[in-house]
């Protein structure tokens, strides 16, 4: 079912029929747990009444629900544990007071100003956010996370168009990223120098595992040409004698045998002194990209083939590392 093609109509119908569900049948909402909503244009007071029914909600989700492009979500609930919201029409989701609250997603908001403010939220230890930043416009970590240093496990993803992190100085970043373990950067554009994602190793020492996905997804853009330039990300080149004590693992999707990655997987070997294992893989495929665009232009592939192939790779990723290399394993 493609759900792009339900009307504002449809919409409004949907919520008012759902709202009188909840009218009708208070009780079984006050003992609800899970709640999954979808499709739905709602009143500015309905989603903090239906919250107020759900008075034992622990996971929300929202798929293509709103109340209008200038409309601001006020978030409140003292059981929630999980927060869902994709594709979803607001200015901005405030999380004013989510005292259990432990993992949100937030993909695709519409508005780029300020659109998700993290109020109470004093357990959150998983954050996943997706955008694919069609004006440009970036965020900063420092400020996103203001309210948020429990976060761990952190997953950005970028829709293969414009990176809409904004570097910062690991000075301003590290008290809100001090107990980030984990990092996913996903569908980075082909295009954008990787080098860049180096600050956040910087500003968070504690981080183990780092993986990036480079990958020019088609289905995920909503046309196979991009809405924008893809430019690289302006920051200002790393201590060269940073060293990072805790990273075991560097993950790469996309990887191919040029500069850019060779460069990257050399510099964080150098630095991250304890690392154990880089594993190393193609491009990811997609067969439905294959069908919907069978016309469109792929590149070339450089990613290590042969074993001479993979073996010259190693030794440029280890040249003039002074530490015991880690194992750097071709998964293709």
């Amino acid at each position: 079912m493609d759900f792009h093609l339900f009307t504002d109509a449809y919409r409004l119908l949907f919520a008012e029929q759902f709202n009188n569900f909840v009218h009708d049948c208070p009780d079984a909402f006050a003992g609800l747990t899970r709640l999954h909503l979808r499709n739905m244009r709602f009143g500015e007071s309905d989603i903090p009444n239906i919250l107020s029914n759900c008075k034992r909600l622990e996971s929300l989700s929202f798929f293509m629900c709103g109340v209008g492009i200038s409309s601001v979500l006020h978030v409140e609930h003292t059981q929630l544990i999980e927060l869902v919201m994709s594709y979803c029409v607001f200015k901005t989701v405030e999380l004013s007071s989510l005292p259990k609250l432990q993992m949100m997603t937030f993909g695709d908001w519409p508005c780029d100003e300020n659109p998700l403010v993290l109020g109470f939220v004093p357990q959150i230890s998983k954050l996943s956010l997706a955008n694919p930043n069609f004006s440009g416009k970036t965020h900063n970590l420092s400020k996103l996370l203001a309210n948020a240093p429990t976060v761990n496990d952190l997953f950005l993803e970028f829709r293969s168009e414009k990176i809409w992190v904004q570097p910062e100085c690991p000075k301003v970043l590290a008290p809100v990223l001090a107990k980030l373990r984990f990092v996913n950067l996903d569908h980075l554009p082909e295009e954008c120098d990787i080098s860049w994602t180096m600050f956040l190793l910087e500003a968070a020492p504690s981080v183990e595992d780092l993986c990036i996905t480079v990958w020019d997804h088609k289905c995920r853009k909503k046309s196979h040409k991009s809405y924008s330039e893809k430019t690289d990300v302006k920051w200002e080149a790393s201590d060269p004698d940073f060293k990072h004590k805790n990273l075991a693992r560097l993950t790469i999707y996309g990887f191919q045998s040029d500069d850019n990655f060779t460069r990257y997987v050399r510099r964080v070997i150098q630095a991250a002194v304890n690392i154990r294992k880089v594993s190393l893989h193609d491009r990811k495929v997609c067969k439905l990209c294959a069908e919907k665009f069978p016309h469109a232009e792929v590149r070339p592939s450089g990613y290590p083939r042969t074993s001479e192939e993979m073996d010259l790779s190693r030794k440029k990723m280890t040249a003039a590392s002074a530490a015991a290399c880690p194992d750097i394993h071709f998964c293709s």
